[in-house]
């Protein structure tokens, strides 16, 4: 099947199909007036899917305790403390002289200054092992989620900047500011090492304005390149003025401005800005009063709000704004975003607390990404890591699964160009670029692995215990609940009865027509856990599991 067929395909009995609805102007007239529907399990798997990675039972079973209302705020209002830095886990000499060699293992890199090609190049590959770690350990907030959505939306590529202490510096600037104001963290991020040297800020000066970073600026982190976005080129170069004079001490890991290499001329904007103009100025604080001075131009703009409420919408809940969507959900998101100085948590509690973001039309509708699927799986499944002790063991494996979100088409912190993953912005497709005949195969195979062997490091093994999560299950002795409770966590589309019952008579209960079949292998394993009895639940539930994984409904959120 097609992947226009492949989203279809599990629409229930009674439901518009998607291509009625596209024939539409509009999918839903749901706006962000405060949800007030049922806040059952449904709705939390939901919440949890599209803000999390994955929703595994335990923090269904936490949020089940509180209101719909409280349980945004739980989301958004993180207290877990933050993670501690990436350590050395690879290998370099220990000679004294040698690169790395005052770095002991098993203890963090991210404040020593080194030049080394070859040691960056692995500080690089424990920052992304950090990272996997990180997403996988997540707390129950939506902080690992909303970084990941930020660090694409500045899309800076960790490949063409190599310096891993600068790629590790972007992420903690971002994970500084991403609950906080959205105008201050571009204010910072201007003057970041990373888009400096991404962008070729550290090379723009007075005798030679380089627009790189001017442009994305404007295009891809504020205004956007919409019909409302009305800037000129004469603004990306004036803007590109603004900017002339920050540098990089490569010596100290430090941005600096050089007022000799700054254009102290008046910069003169368009009338999309009001005929602004930012006056030039000279010295040592130069750089900083005039990039305010065209911060505070940009976010006058009306369109600023509304791109990144925009994109916040495709990250979050669907990749398709048609008309209705935008009167009724972007423009008066982005109204609550300006009128509260562009802090990022109202416009997000709005957006979560929305009837909109609960209309069943917004549920699974979304393509998981491959994080989604690989981190989702392992959290869903209850895979459990060595203590933090034991570094090696986990960042080895914290690399396994990195790597198959690469192969799946997801590059933490390496989008394929500036303008982030195509997912997000690549029209018509969007996210259904997530599937295709190379990643599904992909997909399955990781799921099948993960049931089958798992992957193994320093004697530890990590895979999918299907026994054990069934033992977390209400009722896993009635095939029928066992089915029915799974699915529950694993797909967001519930499959007809006839198909459950198919699967439930040749998976489960090996073709025989009577439940006991399965109720007593249950029984027999529970009284008595030998390796036999075991063996016997343990077979039939991973072709469950793996059948279950393998169906259209487990790649949407």
């Amino acid at each position: 099947m097609d992947r226009r067929d492949f989203l279809t395909a599990r629409r229930k009995k009674g439901t518009a199909s998607q291509a009625a609805v596209a024939t539409q102007t509009f999918r839903t007239n749901s706006g962000i007036n405060p949800y007030t529907g049922p806040w059952t399990e449904q709705e939390i798997v939901h919440l949890l899917k599209r803000t999390m990675f994955g929703a595994n039972k335990a923090d269904v079973d936490y949020f089940k305790t509180l209101t719909m209302s409280q349980a945004v705020d739980e989301l958004l209002n993180p207290t877990a403390p933050a993670p501690v830095p990436p350590v050395k886990e690879y290998t370099t000499s220990t000679q004294p002289g040698t690169p790395d060699s005052n770095i002991a293992q098993g203890t963090t890199w991210v404040n020593d200054i080194n030049n080394d090609g070859t040691v960056q190049s692995q500080r690089r590959a424990s920052y992304k092992k950090w990272l996997t770690g990180i997403m996988i350990n997540q707390d129950r907030s939506i902080r690992e989620k909303l970084i990941m959505f930020l660090v694409d939306h500045f899309g800076n590529e960790t490949l063409e900047v190599i310096n891993g202490n600068w790629n590790y510096r972007q992420h903690s600037l971002i994970r500084q500011y991403a609950f906080g104001n959205y105008k201050n963290l571009v204010r910072d991020i201007t003057k970041d090492l990373m888009m400096l040297r991404y962008l070729n800020g550290y090379l723009n000066q007075a005798s030679a304005p380089d627009e790189n970073y001017a442009r994305e600026l404007l295009e891809l982190f504020t205004l956007g390149k919409g019909p409302d976005s009305r800037y000129t080129e004469t603004d990306v170069k004036e803007v590109a003025k603004v900017l002339t004079g920050w540098q990089i001490n490569g010596t100290t890991y430090t941005a600096v401005f050089n007022s000799n290499r700054h254009s102290s001329v008046n910069k003169t904007f368009s009338s999309f800005f009001n005929n602004t103009v930012i006056t030039g100025r000279t010295g040592a604080t130069a750089g900083d009063l005039e990039l305010n001075d065209l911060l505070n131009m940009i976010f006058l703009q009306n369109e600023v709000a509304k791109f990144i409420v925009r994109k916040v919408y495709r990250w979050f809940v669907y990749y398709t704004i048609d008309a209705a969507a935008e009167a009724n959900v972007i423009t008066p998101l982005a109204d609550i975003f300006r009128n509260n100085n562009y802090e990022i948590r109202p416009m997000l509690s709005a957006l979560f607390k929305s009837e909109h973001f609960f209309d069943m039309l917004n549920r699974g509708c979304y393509i998981k990404t491959p994080s989604d699927l690989v981190i989702g799986s392992l959290r869903e499944m209850n895979i459990q890591f060595r203590p933090a002790t034991d570094w090696d063991t986990n960042y080895g494996l914290w690399n396994t699964f990195y790597t198959w979100m690469v192969n799946l088409g997801q590059n933490l912190h390496d989008p394929p160009n500036v303008s982030g993953m195509p997912a997000y912005y690549q029209e018509p497709s969007f996210h259904e670029i997530w599937i295709n005949s190379d990643s599904l195969p992909k997909r399955n195979q990781f799921t099948d692995t993960m049931i089958l062997s798992g992957y193994a490091r320093n004697g530890f093994r990590v895979q999918f215990n299907c026994v054990t999560f069934a033992q977390t299950l209400v009722n896993p002795g009635n095939p029928n609940d066992l089915i029915d409770e799974a699915l529950k966590y694993f797909y967001r589309n519930d499959i007809s009865p006839q198909s459950k019952a198919q699967i439930k008579t040749q998976i489960l209960l090996s073709n025989q027509q009577w439940d006991y079949y399965w109720t007593n292998a249950w029984a027999a394993y529970v009284s008595n856990p030998t390796t036999a009895n075991f063996n016997t639940v343990n077979t039939r539930l991973r072709s469950l599991f793996q059948y279950f994984f393998k169906l259209p409904e487990y790649q949407l959120a």
